[in-house]
């Protein structure tokens, strides 16, 4: 398998990069399409998947007490 085929597609919970050092939360995925939210900005659809990259799972925002 190539590392793209390996890459974790995002879930619910988990803190993703949606673009150089820009970090947020999944909270819903529709269809498909994983929705996106920040701290003071609406939630977002994201169309491109390629452009994630899951940096803590939710299990490990549990872990670090970092849930909110």
């Amino acid at each position: 398998m190539s590392p793209k085929q390996l890459k974790k597609l995002p879930e619910v919970g988990d803190e993703v990069e949606y673009a150089q050092g820009r970090l947020a939360i999944v909270t819903d995925i529709r269809k498909g399409i994983p929705y996106l939210r920040k701290p003071g900005i609406q939630e977002w659809p994201v169309q491109d998947l390629t452009t994630l990259t899951v940096r803590r799972t939710r299990d490990e925002r549990i872990a670090a007490d970092d849930f909110q």
